[in-house]
């Protein structure tokens, strides 16, 4: 059994933001047949291939951990032998299950002694394949019960402590030095933040590799490592009990590790990851198939697990107009909506992205925004919307950005949004300081309390502006969900449907890492995730 997220919105949540809009229910209900047809078809597509960094999240979900002499991870010590030597197609699963049959090795030690050249994967005899499946998805098994008692442990401290009613702060914090990190995310927690995120050093999302041990240099932010991860959760885990709230954590579950990262999160405890394959397509040039087979299999891990993903559609909106773009964006909800569900996401993990980009100069601006902010929250009721805040247009003047973040706030309690990453005034100047978040921070506590249940007791003017722009973007997402449901999500992502960025679907960094399977390719952990009783039917179909 999954572990399940914390789904409520409060006061301000899904039953009293729904209706104002007066949308079209046939409408609404064309956009959601349009988006599964273009879900279904992208599993179609991604079907009967797998990548070494899935092969490599198997490895870790193994207990599979630590690097070599040289520093390379022992994940990718074991999947380079085995794909290097051409038996990949059959799944790493195939080739461990072999090796545990035939010693007393744990995953670990397996994975140790290939590393030091006393085992060769693709040299020992092979056992009997119905006895090589069973004995694998017996490992995956006991190692996925563990993973669940410590979700199961972590619901329960997150239940005896409490959390924030929505729209709970999400801070972003990265210092490169994670127990700097530390430092920085107690003062946050401190200041009410709720869930803390560190960011990722710069470009890690093109590491083919996850560097292993705490890190204390990063350019931009902090390497995602499971030793960082563990820090940060010992640390947060010990602020929460001393406090009496629980604080939540989250990653950059993205690039060209996506699955890996969700892999290593699920063993630390990681409660929130920012899960979106179409940020590195747009943004890194990472292959579109090879990063929409990550993604599957990371949304199936975290959604497994109870994680509650966030997608990203806000970038759209870093290189385009917002409010040319906006029906990309809510086009782009739609289908992240159901690959998600496609992965056994269920509602109440999904974070839709949304962001507050509208230029300030533009007349009306508010209420372009408060449109779009109702449409998301309307569209989907019960997915804890991830709000961003407005970044594009913000240029060192330190007042103005302060003003419209005071107006970000207002419309994230007024259509009850469930996730608010908090502006800056320094936004646009330099990366935040501890007391630039405090200032932030501050700013969203007076408005949410002076504008607690605003969005209950206001209501919009039949055929004015909020109404006429939200049934204009949403009527527009229609169009162009038909016509991607015609040409398909890759031919769409080509023709630069999504933040003005055109990506081919035989080109982009990590090609080389897709990997076409066997007949007998066999993978444990998809099948467990989705039905424990029929593990032996592990495919991506």
């Amino acid at each position: 059994m999954s572990a399940q997220a914390n789904g409520t919105h409060g006061r301000n949540g899904s039953a009293s933001a729904q209706g104002k809009l007066g949308l079209d229910p046939g409408v609404v209900s064309a956009c959601r047949q349009a988006a599964k047809q273009i879900a279904d078809e992208v599993g179609e597509q991604i079907a009967g291939r797998t990548t070494v960094s899935v092969e490599r999240s198997v490895t870790r979900l193994l207990g599979v951990d630590g690097a070599d002499a040289l520093e390379v991870p022992l994940p990718n010590v074991l999947v380079d032998h085995v794909h290097h030597g051409g038996g990949l197609g059959k799944g790493i699963s195939h080739w461990l299950g072999n090796a545990l049959l035939q010693s007393e090795r744990t995953p670990q030690q397996i994975a140790e002694a290939l590393s030091a050249g006393e085992l060769d994967l693709l040299r020992i005899e092979q056992a009997d394949e119905q006895a090589i499946r069973e004995r694998i998805t017996e490992e995956c098994a006991a190692k996925l019960a563990e993973i669940n008692r410590r979700f199961a442990e972590r619901r329960a401290t997150r239940e005896r402590l409490g959390e924030t009613a929505t729209p709970q702060r999400y801070v972003l914090t990265a210092t490169g030095d994670v127990y700097e990190d530390v430092v920085h995310a107690k003062a946050v927690a401190q200041a009410g933040g709720d869930i803390i995120a560190v960011i990722r050093s710069t470009a890690q999302s093109l590491l083919d590799y996850v560097p292993y041990g705490p890190t204390t240099e990063g350019y931009g932010g902090t390497f995602a490592t499971q030793a960082n991860f563990r820090i940060m959760r010992e640390a947060m885990d010990e602020w929460s009990e001393q406090h009496g709230r629980y604080v939540r954590l989250s990653s950059f579950c993205s690039g060209l590790c996506m699955s890996e990262i969700a892999a290593m999160g699920a063993w630390e405890g990681f409660d929130n990851m920012v899960n979106d394959a179409l940020y590195g397509i747009l943004y890194r040039d990472i292959n579109p198939v090879r990063g929409l087979i990550d993604q599957r299999i990371s949304r199936m891990i975290n959604g497994y697990f109870g994680v509650v993903i966030n997608t990203g559609e806000d970038n759209y909106l870093r290189t385009a107009d917002a409010l040319e773009a906006a029906p990309s964006v809510t086009a782009s909800q739609f289908i992240n909506h159901q690959l998600a569900h496609a992965s056994g996401v269920p509602d109440a993990q999904i974070g839709l992205g949304d962001a507050f980009e509208i230029d300030v100069p533009v007349t009306n601006s508010l209420l372009y925004e408060w449109a779009q902010a109702q449409l998301t929250r309307e569209l989907f009721p019960d997915c804890p919307v991830k709000y961003m805040p407005p970044t594009r247009h913000m240029d060192g003047n330190l007042f103005r950005t302060h003003a419209a973040d005071s107006l970000f706030n207002l419309v994230t309690i007024a259509t009850g949004q469930g996730i608010q990453t908090i502006g800056v005034p320094t936004e646009g100047i330099f990366t935040p300081h501890i007391h630039d978040r405090v200032l932030g921070l501050q700013n969203v506590d007076y408005v949410f309390n002076a504008a607690r249940d605003i969005g209950e007791e206001v209501e919009f003017k039949r055929g004015g502006i909020i109404q006429t722009h939200a049934q204009q973007v949403l009527s527009g997402a229609r169009a162009l969900l038909e016509r991607i449901a015609d040409t398909g999500l890759f031919k769409a992502i080509e023709e630069a449907s999504f933040g003005d960025v055109s990506r081919k679907i035989d080109a982009g960094r990590g090609l080389e890492g897709i990997v076409e399977t066997e007949p007998g390719y066999f993978n444990p952990v998809v099948g467990l995730m989705r039905d424990p009783a029929v593990a032996d039917e592990a495919s991506y179909a």
